[in-house]
């Protein structure tokens, strides 16, 4: 393949405010995608992803959970990770806005912003939405609530630091009318000009004093910076720049500028704020910016409040990922919003996997064992209907590669069904059971068989990009070594004289919705690990006295007991605040896990553990039925 440069992708990152639903994962799954074409066609591709560590949802959120902003961040981002891993993402960097080296470049970023004079120190007053993380004048807000996201606002007032953005709006409009393709779809392009760049833009709020869970800016550490500040320069951040060095690193030079794929929900933030604070240092403006729409349960935005959340580890363990993949691509219109629910997940599993699909490779492969023993050989007795499905596989490529470039992704897949629908069409055409009753159309047999095979191929090496682990089951099953763009040019190098795998698994099963949603109403009661009498042996269980009990000086939801046990007294800290008052505990007898590695919690030393039973609404401690001496082991 024609090696074609550098070409950088990255997604918004996700917020760790708790974890992601499929409408948040169908962003690194679009991207993924995209990134895995743009290496096939041979360039030099750099996907990046993350997660938006620092605010005060988060600060907020870790008090709740009685823990640090750190240890909150850090679960989340763990998980966010780990979802990304489960959807078969192919990222090169995952960054974390937490990073140090991102830290320090934030600060410097700042520095200089303010040293030439874009940003300046003034009192801010307004409308503030914490879950979005946005200041709003009163003429913005929609019914007294955030535009955004809908929910009510607070009104804030503190010093602050100031972006200079009118200085740079009328740059920026200039830009964006000379450069049509810089936003997509045009509808984004159009609301940012109208709704927000030529009404007049109002100078943007850059630091905040009322948290602390942020980057502080070093020359005034009672500040710290805001959060979209830091989360934006996360994308050249990782590349090495540096506001301070007269030559930028190779690695920033190579890549940047790229593209970004984000929800359209922040396409404010990354078409009018990112373009002006890179102009503001001289820098490119991306490549691209494309607002994708969003994931709908019905006619609703998914939410937890709601209760119409669809989680992705939930689909896959339904589906498959493939299956997942396939829905979120495929049904996406590319400017409007897409729908979710589980019965139209399973009729497209049902339509477009197990039937056009799965039954066109399972049927193919069976054929070939059955009147071949699965010998791959073209003898070239072709007839007038192979041409047209010659010229449509020959063609497919490119066609994919036109939406492609356009980020209609949905629109790509279909062309790839097109050759698999023709290709399902050209058995009925041929009728190889017919072939096969007569011995002298053996040869014309074997061609039809060699032209099923190679179309099944090209839509194997055109999936790999959308279906990965399902394009890498058509080509293994074929046995070929011809998996790359290049072998897509002409048809018929399908390897002959070799044979396909001996027995085909489906790649797709159909799905009986009924017993699916009968099976999926059933409690599912959870596998407990079996463990034996020594793994139990290995837990060290005392009886032991709470002597004196006190509240968590930083968590609400924490207690720390003084617990005697015989020949010590240890320190725990135990999440039970919600269901006990320190002064009910004093004198209570408790079992106490005494040889746990000590933690700090929220910076408090736990020593231990106190066993508890609980359930979605009560918790009880457990103790001994009679009173035991202090420091009693329990077996």
């Amino acid at each position: 393949m024609e090696k074609k440069g550098p070409y950088y992708l990255t997604t918004a990152i996700a917020y760790t405010s708790g974890r992601p639903h499929i409408g948040n994962t169908y962003e690194i799954i679009l991207s993924d995608a995209i990134a895995r074409y743009k290496r096939a066609e041979g360039y030099d591709v750099y996907f990046q992803t993350g997660t938006d560590e620092h605010g005060i949802k988060i600060e907020q959120k870790a008090k709740e959970a009685g823990i640090s902003p750190q240890e909150f961040v850090d679960q989340v981002a763990g998980q966010i990770k780990s979802n990304w891993d489960l959807m078969n993402v192919s990222y090169d960097y995952f960054v974390r806005t937490t990073n140090k080296d991102h830290e320090k470049i934030v600060q410097k970023v700042f520095k200089k912003l303010y040293e030439q004079g874009d940003i300046y120190k003034g009192e801010y007053e307004g409308w503030y939405c914490t879950p979005c993380e946005s200041f709003w004048t009163e003429s913005q807000l929609v019914d007294g609530c955030c535009p955004d996201c809908g929910r009510k606002v607070e009104k804030a007032k503190e010093e602050a630091y100031f972006f200079n953005m009118q200085k740079y709006a009328p740059r920026l409009i200039k830009y964006i009318e000379e450069h049509p393709d810089f936003i997509q779809p045009e509808s984004r392009r159009n609301e940012m000009l109208n709704n927000f760049l030529r009404p007049g833009l109002q100078d943007l709020c850059v630091s905040r004093t009322s948290f602390t869970w942020g980057i502080p800016v070093d020359f005034d550490p009672k500040h710290v910076i805001y959060v979209w500040i830091d989360a934006l320069f996360n994308y050249i951040t990782t590349l090495g720049y540096d506001p301070y060095l007269k030559e930028q690193p190779e690695k920033f030079k190579k890549f940047w500028p790229g593209t970004h794929i984000i929800g359209k929900d922040i396409l404010r933030f990354h078409t009018i704020y990112w373009p002006i604070f890179l102009m503001a240092l001289d820098l490119p403006l991306p490549k691209k910016v494309f607002g994708h729409p969003w994931l709908l349960i019905g006619d609703d935005k998914m939410s937890k409040s709601k209760g119409n959340v669809i989680y992705a580890e939930d689909l896959v363990d339904a589906f498959g990922v493939d299956a997942v993949r396939y829905y979120c691509l495929h049904e996406m219109p590319f400017a409007q919003d897409g729908t979710i629910t589980w019965p139209l997940i399973i009729e497209r599993i049902n339509s477009d996997l197990a039937n056009i699909l799965g039954n066109l490779v399972s049927r193919s492969i069976a054929m070939s064992n059955k009147y071949f023993d699965g010998q791959i050989t073209n003898p070239g007795v072709s007839e007038p209907v192979d041409q047209e499905l010659i010229d449509l596989a020959e063609s497919t490529l490119a066609k994919v590669t036109e939406k492609m470039d356009d980020f209609h992704v949905g629109d790509a897949l279909d062309e790839i069904f097109t050759l698999l629908r023709r290709t399902n069409k050209y058995i009925d055409q041929t009728e190889p059971w017919v072939l096969a009753k007569d011995p002298e159309k053996k040869d014309r047999l074997a061609t039809v068989l060699y032209n099923l095979l190679e179309s099944i191929r090209f839509s194997g090496v055109l999936l790999s990009s959308f279906l990965p682990e399902t394009s890498e089951k058509i080509l293994d099953a074929l046995q070929t070594q011809q998996r790359d763009f290049d072998s897509l040019a002409k048809f018929g190098q399908l390897e002959t004289n070799h044979a396909v795998i001996k027995k085909m698994q489906p790649l797709f099963a159909r799905i009986d919705e009924k017993k699916f949603f009968a099976q999926k109403a059933k409690p599912k009661k959870a596998e407990e690990p079996k463990i034996d009498v020594d793994d139990f042996a290995k837990v060290e269980l005392k009886v032991g006295t709470i002597v004196s009990c006190e509240k968590h000086p930083k968590a609400d939801r924490l207690l720390v007991e003084q617990i005697d046990l015989g020949d010590e007294t240890r320190q725990i800290v135990s999440g039970i605040a919600k269901y006990y008052q320190p002064e009910d505990l004093v004198g209570k007898q408790v079992v106490v896990v005494t040889n746990l590695k000590p933690v700090k919690l929220r910076g408090v030393e736990s020593n231990g553990m106190i066993l508890c039973a609980a359930d979605k609404k009560h918790l009880s401690i457990v103790s001994v039925n009679q009173p035991m001496p202090n420091g009693t082991k329990i077996s």
